[in-house]
């Protein structure tokens, strides 16, 4: 396992590049994402926290840095910085995750640090953002709605409505904010077992639905059927999903080998032109390439999430294989002669290995793209599954 107790050193190596002044950047190096991302962020955090005292200023600048660009009407931006010179502000939204993970982002903070005055510190700014959250229900049903493309999941696919990606986070801050009743409630609608029109889980497909809509007439239901990689993890994790529902999650990963060549893939399977998911403006995306980007893509961040729900079901020699495995897609990387700003790079210890992708092609798990190095949210993740494989627990999530 030497391999993994070295990924554990590169990580923390990946999160001190990550680390400004401001809070947690997305990238940790120059011509990346310079900028704080709520969720990016906050995923850094999850791994960040429990390396002792070592992240804990970037972790709470980047908890202000988010407050203190809070809407009027309680809304955390998606990013802030000016990262992009073609966008007009430096503080964005159009995000609902944003609000989730900066909720979640306090809980972890004052448990790792046992810091229970900052969240009394920001009570009402935590009330605000969560009254922005509960006000997305147009039905009035107890489950947040959003806007396509409002998610992580930005640019590909189109998904709208109740999502289970935000369904989990959301089920969870009911439960740290103590709002049990409406948690349970949550649950019992999202896997069916009242209100059965609005169910996310699917006997039929044995895993929750990416996203559902508005039912017509007695035969359709605006929604789609491909499988979301992140929010059935998340509903693993969260709790949100029952121990059957979660065998069955782990099962169809195993047999897709939505696992391999590393953990994990972002959907599966790839949605392709001759496909009723798919949407014009697919073209203008890096997804619109099966098995690359956000289109069946390898993401290692979303691997994190894969080793801690194996945790979570008591998979424990699963999960120590599947930590090994993504060990290895954290390895690789590009030479620096492949980056456009290269002499930069060379000047911040990038080297060959331990790159710590964005993303990485879906097949045959090689370099492809626009995949930058050094991410926060890689790193971070790493951290939280390594510990999660060590303590046998997931962290926070117990």
């Amino acid at each position: 396992m030497k391999i993994v107790d070295e990924g554990y050193k590169e990580a923390i190596k990946v999160l001190e590049h990550c680390a400004k002044l401001s809070g947690f950047y997305a990238s940790g190096l120059p011509g990346g994402y310079e900028a704080t991302w709520a969720r990016d962020s906050m995923i850094a955090s999850l791994g960040a926290s429990l390396v002792e005292n070592k992240f804990k200023v970037p972790f709470r600048k980047s908890l202000e840095l988010l407050g203190k660009n809070q809407s009027e009407k309680g809304q955390i931006p998606n990013a802030v910085g000016c990262y992009n010179e073609e966008r007009k502000s430096d503080t964005t939204f159009n995000s609902i995750d944003s609000s989730l993970w900066y909720i979640i982002g306090h809980y972890v903070y004052s448990r790792a640090y046992r810091d229970h005055q900052f969240l009394k510190r920001n009570k009402k700014k935590l009330e605000k953002a969560l009254l922005w959250i509960q006000y997305q229900d147009p039905n009035e049903d107890g489950l947040p709605v959003q806007q396509p493309t409002m998610d992580w999941e930005d640019a590909f696919p189109h998904k709208y409505g109740r999502t289970i990606n935000t369904q989990a986070l959301y089920y969870f801050i009911l439960k740290i904010t103590k709002n049990i009743k409406e948690a349970n409630k949550l649950k019992k609608i999202v896997n069916g077992e009242q209100e059965k029109y609005l169910s996310l889980y699917s006997k039929r497909l044995g895993f929750y639905h990416p996203w559902i809509w508005k039912t017509h007439g007695p035969d359709f239901r605006e929604g789609e059927d491909w499988f979301d990689t992140l929010g059935n993890l998340l509903a693993i994790i969260t709790g949100l999903a029952t121990p059957k529902i979660s065998k069955s999650i782990l099962n169809y990963i195993e047999k897709n080998k939505i696992n391999r060549p590393f953990p994990c893939k972002s959907i599966w399977p790839p949605i392709e032109k001759r496909d009723g998911a798919w949407h014009d403006y697919f073209e203008h995306a890096e997804a619109r390439k099966p098995y690359h980007y956000l289109n069946a893509g390898v993401w290692p961040f979303i691997g994190g999430f894969y080793v801690a729900a194996l945790v979570k079901t008591k998979n424990y020699t699963k999960a120590k294989k599947e930590l090994e495995n993504l060990a290895r897609v954290n390895k690789i990387g590009r030479r620096l002669s492949q980056y456009n700003n290269s002499k930069i790079l060379s000047r911040h210890d990038l080297k060959n290995k331990w790159q710590f992708l964005e993303w990485v092609e879906g097949k045959k798990g090689k370099v492809a793209g626009s995949s930058s190095p050094y991410q926060g949210w890689s790193a971070g993740a790493y951290l939280f599954a390594y510990e999660s494989v060590r303590s046998r627990k997931t962290p926070f999530f117990e």
